[in-house]
Parts: structure tokens; sequence; C-alpha cells
């Protein structure tokens, strides 16, 4: 009853002022949700790809071996993880063995990236090269922390202003709870 009477009144209003009035409503409200709706995916792909580091980080942690074959069922668990967003085809995974003996300083045991298609290279450095870490993550000689890095490349759907493409990157650390994981097995 009341939505005829709106509508009744509205059809007989010719002034015009209405109208303008709804267009610039519905304007603000049409942006108000595309932005709604970028910034809720770009917040999820953010948690997501936070909890795949963390997650093939602790896996890849709890063994008291690795292999190639391991890596690659944990690069499979990160595009799982992932999803609705591809990481196959807009980002990777980086999986890394730091450890450091004596004073020398920490280095890069071995390295391996897969899960996706995204030609990176590790922040935290090159297999048999000197590790680059965080000022407050301390490998004390004797010990080893295993490095996992996932880049993607988003790629905002509806509204680039409000969320701009941009490459996000997320790492976790995680400290082997079996033994020394320093070498990687075939």
């Amino acid at each position: 009853m009341i939505l005829r009477r709106l509508l009744a009144r509205l059809r007989r209003e010719e002034r015009g002022m209405v109208l303008v009035e709804t267009a610039f409503a519905l304007s603000v409200l049409s942006f108000t949700t595309l932005a709604g709706v970028e910034i809720g995916r770009f917040v999820l792909l953010t948690q997501k790809l936070d909890r795949a580091a963390a997650s093939v980080a602790d896996m890849a942690a709890q063994g008291s071996t690795i292999s190639v074959g391991d890596l690659n069922n944990l690069f499979s668990a990160a595009g799982e993880i992932v999803k609705p967003f591809a990481l196959s085809g807009d980002g990777t995974v980086i999986v890394s063995s730091v450890s450091k003996n004596g004073t020398n300083p920490a280095k890069l045991d071995w390295q391996r990236s897969g899960g996706g298609s995204l030609s990176v290279g590790s922040a935290i450095g090159v297999a048999g090269g000197v590790a680059s870490l965080p000022g407050d993550l301390i490998v004390r000689a004797g010990e080893e922390i295993i490095v996992a890095e996932v880049y993607y490349n988003f790629t905002p759907w509806l509204a680039p202003d409000v969320a701009p493409a941009a490459q996000l990157y997320h790492r976790a650390f995680f400290r082997p709870r079996q033994g020394p994981l320093t070498t990687l097995l075939p």
C-alpha cells in the first residue's frame, strides 16, 4: 500500500527533482557496493595467502625428512587453501631451508618453488647463499628454520581505484620438529 502511494506520487511529480536525486543516490549506492565487494575480495585473498604460507611451512617442518615429492604435495595443498583464487595462474609458493653453522651467517641449504606459474625470486635469498632474514628472527648456531613464501598478483575485478593491482607477499617461519631438514631428498 505504501509502495503504491509512493509510485503514484512519483508519477505525478513533474519537476524532475526526484529523478535527479534517485540517479545520484543510485550512483553512490552502486559505487559503495562495488567498493565493498572489491575490499572484501582483497581481504579474503590476504587471509588465504597468509594461511597458505603458515600451513606450508608448518607441514614441511613436521617430518624427519623432506623430499621433492613432499614439496609437490605441499604446493598442491597451497592451491587448495587459496581457493576460490587461482594460485596456479597468478601466484607461486617458495619453500626454503635456512641453517646456521658456527659463527657463519645463516645460509639457504635448499629452495624449491611451485604451485603456480608466477616467476619471482625469493626475498630470503638463493640456495647456497646467505639468507636475508628479518632482524627479529634469530637463528643460532646449529639451528635451522623452514621458510614458506607465497606470492600472488592481485588484479581487481570491479573497482581498481579502491583496491589497486598489486603483488601480494606473505611468509612464514617454522623450526623443524624432528631433526634437521638441511637435505632435500629426490
